[in-house]
């Protein structure tokens, strides 16, 4: 059965860092698009990040940009979401999520797979 599994959050203030993991069973990453969704309290979920399994392309949501890096290890089938300059606007339940077209990962109605998230809460 495949499997995503997000580990790293946690309670952070503002200006700090987290990591975000997220390990796959069943060989979901092998070729699978990787990627980073997140939904705050009383909104809806949205794109965050993703990484190409073939050429290590990403792309972001603009809010994140030049403060959290996704990146791959496919020896481990893992993914992470470096997360830097964290702001309290970042405070959210963060999804990882797997599709197998790079497009498709980059909206919520393309992933295969999903994580159960994990919480990150950034105070003032």
């Amino acid at each position: 059965q495949r499997q995503l599994v997000e580990s790293g959050g946690g309670l952070v203030q503002a200006g700090g860092s987290l990591r975000l993991s997220c390990a796959a069973s069943g060989r979901v990453f092998s070729r699978y698009n990787g990627g980073w969704f997140r939904q705050a309290p009383g909104k809806e979920r949205e794109f965050v990040a993703a990484i190409s399994w073939t050429t290590s392309s990403t792309v972001y949501r603009d809010s994140v940009k030049g403060r959290f890096t996704i990146s791959r290890d496919n020896a481990k089938n893992t993914v992470y979401l470096q997360m830097n300059s964290l702001k309290p606007e970042d405070t959210a339940v963060y999804y990882c999520a797997a599709a197998p077209d790079f497009t498709s990962i980059l909206r919520i109605s393309g992933v295969d797979y999903w994580g159960k998230g994990t919480l990150v809460t950034v105070s003032p």
